[in-house]
């Protein structure tokens, strides 16, 4: 059997309409799955399987993994890729803004994440979820201090679920650097060259492979894992005399 054959499996990506979330919706299928994508709005061009629903409501949550179970009969994997915020200073933005923020990228992912278990540990096989997280977690987010909050806290949610709903749930995050074509990003190409040593921001089309093997049973005996997708790091700016002159970007 091929690994990476996801044909008859059923597939749910949150926030799958643009971006990161199209493209490992588009991964999904194109190696054989049917894809069920969710958004808040109705995408202005034709999505196939599209489901309007706003997952920062456990009811709706609720709803788009029914939806997917009465589309395709099962649910094998779940990706929670549905988040973002905007730039915003932590010692002025509101605190209207902060719950949003973190309402957006923890508490939601939840409430798939929940509603996904009840179907994944009563059929054959079990399922996989996957948290698409952000190096925003891992390191200071000045002027993004809720969303890396909230993705470090994603990070820690995805291993605590992952302990409690094995052996029948794999649940592991992706945790992607830089991306090119990332809507709440504006990448300067020459800072992300000087800073990240592949030279270049991740494509969206790279996160979504990760995402494919951790599906996979290739990573079959992967729970609880954080997969870093961003190129190497930053290379730390007290060090940068040590670096050089910047190599060519890796295309690899």
């Amino acid at each position: 059997m091929e690994p990476l054959d996801f044909t008859g499996r059923g597939v749910v990506v949150t926030g799958g309409t643009r971006g990161i979330g199209a493209a490992i919706a588009a991964a999904f299928r194109a190696a054989g799955a049917r894809v069920l994508v969710c958004g808040r709005t109705q995408p202005s061009s034709a999505v196939p399987d599209f489901v309007p629903a706003d997952v920062r409501d456990p009811a709706q949550a609720a709803a788009l993994v029914a939806a997917a179970v009465d589309r395709f009969g099962r649910l094998d994997v779940v990706v929670n890729n549905a988040g973002g915020a905007p730039p915003a200073v932590a010692a002025s933005a509101s605190p209207r803004l902060h719950a949003k923020v973190v309402e957006l990228n923890l508490v939601a992912p939840l409430h798939v994440a929940q509603a996904a278990n009840t179907v994944m540990q009563q059929q054959p096989g079990g399922g996989v979820i996957i948290m698409v997280g952000s190096v925003s977690g891992t390191r200071p987010s000045p002027g993004s201090a809720a969303y890396g909050a909230a993705k470090a806290g994603l990070h820690h949610l995805a291993t605590s679920l992952a302990a409690e709903w094995a052996p029948a749930v794999r649940v592991n995050s992706v945790v992607p650097g830089p991306v090119a074509g990332d809507g709440s990003l504006r990448l300067n190409p020459a800072a992300v060259a000087r800073t990240v040593p592949l030279g270049r921001p991740a494509t969206p089309a790279e996160v979504a492979g990760v995402c494919l093997l951790l599906a996979s049973p290739l990573a079959s005996y992967v729970t609880g894992a954080a997969v870093a997708v961003h190129g190497g790091g930053e290379w730390p700016g007290y060090l940068g005399d040590l670096r050089g002159p910047t190599a060519e970007p890796s295309s690899s």
